[in-house]
């Protein structure tokens, strides 16, 4: 991480042992690590200009689609409706933009050579990075989302408070409850990324990684879930359940049960959101662990 960055409160402090008069080393605080890394990331990733372009075309991307879906007027569920696709495209693209160099770029730098030498250890790295990538990451995506639920709120269009496939009232809840979901997603996409950055050596490598990855997140798996239910290899019982197995459908799944399923009362299950939400679990703590692990060889 740190060359000249490295922050005082994580620099090893050295003390004489009373008993052996060896120099002991003092570890810092695991707080004072993260924070570090934090302040670091901010700084170089996030407080730039490059950050601020993704942040607005992001905006810009959800605004239009709102826009011309008339979403503005129409209601949260109608905006709910119109947006899931999308996300489910753009959030990956972004997370692993802002995460596929994050430990890359360090080991090209020697900083995490430099690391070595300090009382720090990798999984603290790790967490720290993420940490600090993932504040960017939720502005980029929450900032918008939460800017745009501004004019729906305060729309004085005309609405249906009823629809003829989803029976129940219209309420901003649904609306919030698919930018906590997406900003959950947002969350594991990154840890993917992060995963995907420890493991490449190269910004070649790293960027042949993420197009694969990308197409496996966003095509392949769901492709994969299809095809083993449509060849009998996962049955009716465990379809729900095996949907997990995909964070994009696991996310999917878990909107169209809490924002929109719900809003009929009744009717059959799109997901089970227990399992989605331990799918998301696993995909984002694994891939932190793979990360960790990938540093540690």
């Amino acid at each position: 991480m740190m060359g000249e960055n490295v922050d005082p409160g994580s620099h090893p402090r050295e003390e004489t042992s009373k008993e052996t008069g060896n120099p002991v080393v003092e570890r810092p605080s695991t707080d004072a690590v993260l924070l570090s890394f934090i302040r670091r990331e901010i700084n170089t990733a996030i407080k730039t200009r490059g950050f601020m372009a993704l942040t607005l075309t992001v905006f810009a991307i959800i605004f239009a689609i709102t826009f011309v879906g008339s979403g503005f007027a129409a209601g949260y569920i109608t905006s709910v409706i119109e947006l899931l696709t999308p996300l489910q495209l753009l959030v990956p693209v972004v997370a692993f933009v802002l995460g596929f160099n994050a430990l890359l770029s360090d080991r090209r730098s020697g900083e995490l050579d430099v690391l070595e030498t300090y009382p720090v250890a990798t999984w603290q790295t790790v967490l720290g990075v993420y940490l600090g990538r993932a504040i960017g990451l939720l502005i980029a995506i929450g900032g918008p989302l939460v800017v745009l639920f501004v004019p729906m709120a305060v729309s004085d269009s005309p609405r249906l408070p009823m629809y003829a496939s989803h029976a129940g009232a219209d309420t901003p809840i649904l609306y919030l409850r698919l930018v906590v979901l997406t900003l959950l997603f947002a969350l594991v996409m990154l840890a993917v990324a992060i995963a995907l950055s420890a493991l490449v050596s190269s910004a070649r490598t790293a960027l042949l990684a993420v197009g694969v990855a990308l197409i496996l997140v966003l095509f392949g798996l769901d492709l994969a879930l299809s095809a083993g239910f449509s060849l009998g290899y996962i049955s009716d019982s465990a379809l729900l359940s095996s949907l997990a197995l995909s964070p994009v459908s696991a996310f999917r799944g878990l909107v169209l049960e809490t924002a929109l399923t719900v809003t009929e009362g009744t009717g059959p299950e799109t997901a089970s959101p227990t399992a989605s939400l331990v799918g998301l679990a696993v995909w984002g703590g694994g891939s932190l662990l793979i990360a960790t692990r990938a540093l540690n060889r």
